[in-house]
């Protein structure tokens, strides 16, 4: 049986993105025969009416998510590492299958609000820092956050963005020669040489990040402790917004190692389970196809949604259709249990939106024994979209 192919995991320039803007991201869904694919910004859904009419125009399936950055203090604590290397207890969580149109009560869509904007502020913040440092250096001109607000971003504000219009105007003031381009740079950079091609812009963005806006960098501000809202609060705005709790797997690292919490495949299993996650997700270009397999169809034959997604939330434009690590295919089994999530997701989302109850009720328990009826009406609704394979 062929699958539909399934991106459940994309950025859009609602937070930040390689893509120019949603049909952009769409078009290239097409251009790949991807059918099923799910925005996933981060901290907003803001995106989901024009995701929502694109996906209509294109006869894609659309799904609904949002990401946040948590923060678990007994994690913190116990120096544990969970789904940030270089954080312990700081913890990536998705939600799957909100509500669209999108609905939030209070007091979560004040939360939510709250932290967008601290998130907003450690930026600005940067930028403030970022533009001491080329007043400092004489360069000639400074970054304009209210451009940046208004020309590169759709309400969120990223490092990435900072990287971006700094890189836009050392080209500008530069005229794009490309000599001139690497000596401003090495002077911004305190002597520290350009290593990419300047016609490789995401090379560039990710190097001025690295070297000014990562920590250690001269412009980094570090997060106040109110960008990050407790872990278990997040998974409350998920479940009040409709959707369904997921736990993104950082998983292999290049030289096959797991952070201290996903080392034991047994014990994160159990402990995610016990932390009330019935959904998890990875991205798959960071992962070995052969240990990518072992973790989903581990999980997956427990019980646990498993959804793979690209992310596309650096300037490096990679396929929509999914590989894992070095380009990579996907075995025949790791799309079978990428459809089936995207499956229950669709069926969950469908049903909530009726005001009916989904996959995971409003207090976060799920009977993984209806799964299968859940992929069962997830499949027909996404090939009555999509068309048949």
């Amino acid at each position: 049986m062929d699958f539909p192919k399934v991106n459940a995991h994309l950025h859009t320039p609602f937070s930040f993105s390689a893509f120019g803007d949603i049909e952009d991201a769409l078009d290239r869904a097409v251009a790949e025969q991807v059918k099923v694919v799910g925005i996933n910004d981060f901290y907003t859904a803001e995106g989901y009416e024009e995701w929502v009419e694109g996906c209509r125009q294109r006869s894609l399936y659309p799904l609904f998510g949002i990401e946040f950055i948590s923060l678990n203090e007994e994690d913190q604590k116990a120096g544990l590492r969970v789904n940030d290397p270089g954080n312990p207890g700081r913890t990536y969580i998705s939600g799957k299958g909100l509500s669209q149109p999108f609905r939030l009560n209070e007091p979560y869509a004040s939360q939510l609000a709250d932290v967008r904007a601290e998130a907003n502020r450690q930026v600005e913040a940067m930028c403030e820092k970022l533009n001491g440092i080329l007043t400092g250096k004489n360069v000639g001109f400074i970054l304009d956050m209210d451009w940046i607000k208004d020309n590169l971003t759709r309400g969120s504000v990223r490092e990435r963005h900072l990287a971006k219009a700094l890189r836009l105007k050392v080209y500008e003031n530069c005229g794009d020669a490309p000599t001139d381009i690497k000596n401003l740079l090495e002077e911004i950079f305190d002597g520290r040489e350009l290593k990419s091609d300047t016609e490789n812009f995401a090379g560039v963005e990710n190097e001025i990040r690295a070297n000014l806006l990562k920590a250690g960098g001269p412009a980094f501000v570090p997060e106040t402790a109110e960008a990050f809202l407790p872990m278990q609060t997040v998974c409350k705005i998920i479940l009040a917004a409709g959707g369904i709790p997921t736990y993104p797997f950082l998983a292999d690292d290049v030289q096959g190692n797991y952070t201290d919490f996903e080392r034991d495949l047994k014990h994160v299993a159990e402990q995610l389970a016990g932390r009330g996650f019935h959904s998890v997700e990875f991205i798959t270009t960071r992962n070995d196809v052969n240990l990518l397999e072992n973790y989903a169809s581990y999980l997956h034959d427990r019980g646990f949604i498993v959804t793979l997604g690209s992310e596309h939330n650096s300037p490096q434009m990679e396929p929509l259709e999914l590989f894992a690590r070095n380009q990579t295919p996907l075995s025949e089994k790791l799309k079978r249990i990428n459809y089936e999530g995207a499956c229950v997701i669709a069926a969950h989302q469908y049903l909530v939106a009726q005001g009916l109850s989904g996959y995971v009720d409003q207090q976060g328990g799920a009977d993984r024994s209806k799964r299968g009826e859940f992929v069962k009406l997830g499949d027909e609704l996404i090939r009555n979209r999509v068309g048949k394979q």
